[in-house]
């Protein structure tokens, strides 16, 4: 990667967290309790919180307008039930995206009788008051392992469905990324030993951000290492780690794995 992408780290230890017994949880920007002047968006990217739910609990029915919000679901399986008459089972792999519009509510829980890790990720849409929406994607470990796959990308972008349902309920897991109406595109990998992946970025601004797979503590990041490099010289992060990119467009961005074990990895391209 050349001086066209520069980095500033958001280590995990830097984030908001707190342990509520239930809910064990991060969060890279402003929420909540957790307030942080310089940390309340980038771009349209508001929320990433670090979710672990306890078995038999979860978040109420509580209601949301003028998101976009959608879960990874990393481990565990997430019940969601949604005042459009979705209810749904997500396990690992699910991307399910609740476009919020004009007013929704909504239940997230932990299904069954393990915890549930997922990444609740809120993005604002570049035209308000659309109508309510839900989209449900499946991708395979298979499918991400030492490759980048586009799991959430704008309407506007080549080879995203356009089957918006104005509000009449889910259209099941459909093929490619879940369509989102913020000029946002997510890709998801996960990168083996002595590994890297290379996505060539088209907006001025990123996030990346390594998932904690390993377990959930307070105090710093953990578990598999990678590294990312650009005109700040070479960055190391580990799981929970972040960092803002600020991105000449068409630069290719490199992750190499550099730990000794596999790594989860979101990257976010931002307009």
């Amino acid at each position: 990667m050349s001086d066209s992408i520069q980095i500033v780290p958001r280590r995990s230890e830097e984030r908001g967290h707190a342990d509520h017994g239930w809910l064990k949880t991060f969060h890279t920007f402003s929420f909540a309790m957790y307030q942080q002047s310089g940390h309340d968006h980038y771009g349209c990217l508001r929320v990433i919180n670090e979710d672990r739910v306890a078995a038999h609990n979860g978040f109420g029915t509580h209601s949301h307008r003028e998101f976009e919000i959608f879960s990874y679901v990393v481990e565990g399986e997430l019940e969601h039930k949604d005042s459009m008459g979705n209810t749904e089972i997500l396990s690992r792999g699910h991307v399910q995206l609740t476009s919020a519009g004009t007013g929704i509510s909504h239940s997230e829980k932990a299904h069954g009788t393990k915890p549930v890790h997922f990444l609740q990720i809120w993005s604002i849409p570049s035209t308000p008051r659309l109508t309510p929406n839900y989209f449900t994607r499946f991708f395979s470990d298979e499918e991400k392992t030492d490759k980048w796959v586009r799991v959430v990308a704008p309407v506007s972008a080549e080879g995203v469905k356009k089957d918006l349902r104005d509000g009449k309920g889910s259209d099941g897991n459909g093929d490619g990324p879940a369509p989102v109406q913020s000029p946002l595109t997510l890709y998801a990998s996960i990168v083996g030993e002595g590994k890297k992946v290379t996505q060539e970025m088209t907006g001025t601004k990123g996030y990346f951000h390594v998932i904690m797979t390993s377990g959930y503590n307070e105090d710093k990041a953990q578990g598999g290492t990678v590294k990312i490099s650009g005109s700040g010289g070479e960055v190391m992060l580990r799981e929970g780690d972040g960092a803002y990119l600020q991105v000449k467009p068409g630069s290719e961005f490199v992750v190499e794995n550099v730990g000794d074990r596999k790594a989860e990895i979101l990257l976010f391209d931002l307009a």
